[in-house]
């Protein structure tokens, strides 16, 4: 079984705010609240190619992962993947304009679970669905606060 999860997000900031500081790595921790570590494995900035290790707590376990971008349109979408591990997963980010000026995001992780991740993939999907409402929340409530 596939995992496929979608959430989305109206921020009321303006597009290139919202994008630039959702792809910046380094902003990561402070939003995602599962991600505890970020390492730039290529040089900075980022640019299609470019790789990062993370590492995680979800459902109780230690994730350690690099994702690579596989496609960058700045303030439109990036793309990110990881062959790694137990859950081969590609991570997508997008962002539009809301008629008041704000910006619509979207997250979205899919992939396909191997081994024992495969058998729990329900589950999983529905803990990531939770997790990333969570972070959007988070991720809005950072960018609309700040001046």
């Amino acid at each position: 079984m596939s995992v496929d999860v979608r959430s989305e997000v109206v921020i009321e900031r303006p597009r290139h705010e919202v994008a630039s500081y959702a792809i910046d790595p380094d902003n990561a921790t402070a939003w995602y609240e599962n991600i505890k570590l970020v390492e730039w494995k290529t040089a900075k900035p980022l640019v299609i190619g470019s790789r990062v290790a993370f590492a995680a707590q979800f459902l109780g376990r230690r994730l350690a992962y690099t994702y690579e971008v596989t496609d960058l349109v700045p303030d439109e979408r990036m793309v990110m993947s990881t062959a790694e591990g137990p859950f081969q997963m590609e991570t997508i980010y997008g962002w539009e304009d809301t008629p008041s000026g704000g910006t619509r995001m979207t997250l979205r992780n899919r992939g396909e679970p191997s081994g024992f991740s495969k058998i729990a993939a329900p589950v999983m999907a529905l803990a990531m669905r939770r997790a990333n409402d969570k972070d959007l929340r988070r991720l809005k409530r950072i960018l609309e606060t700040r001046t």
